[in-house]
């Protein structure tokens, strides 16, 4: 059984999280997906329900059942499949947001793939209300979708845990440890080799862990951060013009702010705070 809908990405939403496609795949033994890296631009989570499947990482074949849980970031390669023999159920959410990237790293779910769920029970609720939904309403029910998948995605993050850590575990727990100062302290000159030096690595190795542990470099985790703290000040702080916001989210160069916030959120501050009032 083949059960899957799914909906128009929206470019500008003022909702932190909607989903792209929802589906239920049920003892299906010619499911195989790949995706090459740089190719796929939204997170998914994908639940075994029942049965086997593989996944592939680095080269490496994994067998995952019943319980088995599987996360991409955007822009990752992807490649998983069905058994033949005992084929799986699978249940899963394509999603996006613009704040997810730093909302789910900071809580340390960049740093693995594969995940354990001792309980589906919850998440299968969840998932099934979700795919009623979309099923009868399509996208006229923005925020029943977005609190639904955000639903969904907060009880997989408080109930999943890696189903395996590997040798890097530690070295990227430095890294995770340091994403909340990081994001506190955006709006002050970035210095890369500081931050390395309170990884004890070096910068090029900073550069490299960072990326695998939040799937963002450095600077653009920074950017991120900052424009996410120059949104709030567009709309909070009317008050201030947006050469002063732009200094206050560490953009001395005012044209350099506009040009960073424009290519991010395809308008200007300043089109950004009239389309909000």
């Amino acid at each position: 059984m083949y059960r899957h809908v799914l909906l128009t990405t929206l470019k500008k939403s003022e909702y932190m999280i909607l989903p792209e496609s929802v589906g239920w795949y049920e003892k299906v033994d010619d499911h195989e997906v790949y995706r090459a890296a740089g190719s796929w631009d939204n997170f998914s989570i994908h639940l075994v329900i029942s049965g086997t499947g593989y996944i592939e990482m680095n080269g490496e074949q994994t067998k995952l059942q019943k319980g088995d849980a599987f996360l991409y970031f955007p822009q990752q390669e992807q490649r998983y499949y069905s058994s033949q023999d005992d084929p799986w159920s699978l249940r899963w959410v394509h999603f996006y947001g613009s704040t997810l990237h730093t909302f789910l790293s900071e809580i340390g779910f960049g740093r693995f793939i594969l995940w354990k769920l001792a309980d589906l029970d919850p998440l299968i609720t969840i998932h099934q209300q979700l795919l009623q939904e979309i099923e009868e309403h399509s996208f006229l029910e923005l925020t029943t979708l977005s609190s639904l998948t955000y639903s969904f995605v907060t009880m997989f993050t408080h109930n999943a845990v890696p189903r395996k850590a590997d040798s890097f575990q530690e070295r990227d727990e430095r890294i995770q440890s340091l994403l909340p100062r990081m994001k506190e302290e955006a709006t002050q000159p970035f210095d890369l080799e500081y931050w390395a030096e309170q990884a004890g690595v070096s910068s090029y190795y900073f550069c490299k862990l960072f990326k695998r542990v939040t799937q963002l470099t450095p600077v653009a985790f920074i950017t991120l951060c900052r424009l996410q703290w120059s949104k709030q000040l567009l709309l909070e702080e009317r008050q201030l013009t947006v050469k002063e916001i732009a200094e206050k989210s560490g953009y001395p160069n005012t044209s350099y702010f506009n040009k960073v916030f424009l290519a991010n959120e395809g308008m200007t501050p300043t089109e950004y705070r009239h389309v909000h009032f």
